[in-house]
């Protein structure tokens, strides 16, 4: 018999190929029957990446006060900007905690694959669980951080308001972003591994886009297309969001609120779909 002849006989039987990609649907459903494996690794890569320093889990929240704190200090007396909001410390520390979720998924997922050969190439199950098992541990260090935020932004003036419980959506369709953003990017670090050599530049490069430390309408008030062409980054708007309702106390655009969900649906979906495309791939490339 020939390889045709064995590959049709397999198939009647039922048998399927080593390794064989299922679909879509399919894959789906195994990986949300195993979703308790992407959950317990989170956890314990949160309680033990800390767990040899002498204040443990506070780096956590140490760590991005620390780098809102130098930001103040350059930005906030050093260097003076009249793009420079009023109340610029909460806005700063709102802008560094919230970016930092994001650029830690990406970092972080473009490393869910290469990172766990060994695991990839001696266990069968849903390789999407590696990323969603890192998105998942972004969360839960983001979820003390912001939690650490709160009293921050108050120390600094802001009055405690019902808004801040939206940040409950806002973080939903967040993490739902930096897991399709990392989804991709797991993908492409296998095709392509000199790509975690780029990602401090994109991730750099996104930081200045995003307005963290000044204002983009005061600094492309009179441009109003580079600020519209600006306001498209999604990073933006989801920190845009952040402090409209932790500092602002406004209800944001629904613009905002728009293009955060066009961009969380179209990098989710695309990105569970292009990694899911590959999946036969990883730990054989």
């Amino acid at each position: 018999m020939s390889n045709s002849d064995y590959a049709a006989l397999a198939e009647a039987s039922g048998l399927a190929r080593v390794g064989a990609r299922p679909p879509f649907f399919e894959y789906l459903k195994e990986a949300w029957a195993r979703r308790h494996f992407a959950i317990a690794s989170a956890r314990y890569t949160v309680e033990t990446k800390n767990s040899r320093s002498a204040i443990g889990v506070v780096w956590i929240v140490l760590k991005p006060i620390l780098t809102a704190a130098i930001y103040g200090i350059v930005f906030g007396l050093i260097m003076p900007s009249t793009s420079r909001p009023p109340n610029f410390l909460p806005f700063l520390f709102v802008g560094v905690f919230t970016f930092q979720f994001f650029t830690n998924s990406f970092s972080s997922g473009a490393r869910a694959i290469t990172g766990n050969t060994g695991l990839v190439q001696s266990l069968h199950f849903p390789r999407i669980l590696l990323p969603v098992s890192v998105v998942l541990r972004q969360l839960f260090e983001m979820i003390p951080v912001m939690i650490a935020l709160l009293p921050i932004i108050w120390i600094f003036g802001e009055t405690p308001r019902w808004g801040w419980f939206m940040l409950i959506p806002i973080f939903a369709l967040y993490t739902l972003f930096n897991l399709g953003v990392a989804l991709i990017v797991a993908r492409l670090s296998v095709h392509f591994p000199d790509l975690k050599q780029i990602i401090p530049f994109v991730t750099r490069l996104l930081f200045y886009g995003s307005g963290i430390f000044f204002s983009l309408e005061a600094v492309f008030g009179a441009r109003p297309e580079l600020l519209a062409a600006a306001q498209l980054n999604p990073v933006h708007d989801f920190i845009t969001l952040c402090r409209a309702y932790m500092i602002d106390g406004t209800e944001p655009s629904g613009f905002m609120w728009i293009v955060a969900a066009i961009w969380t649906l179209v990098i989710f979906v695309g990105g569970v779909v292009y990694f899911w495309a590959a999946e036969e791939k990883y730990g054989n490339d």
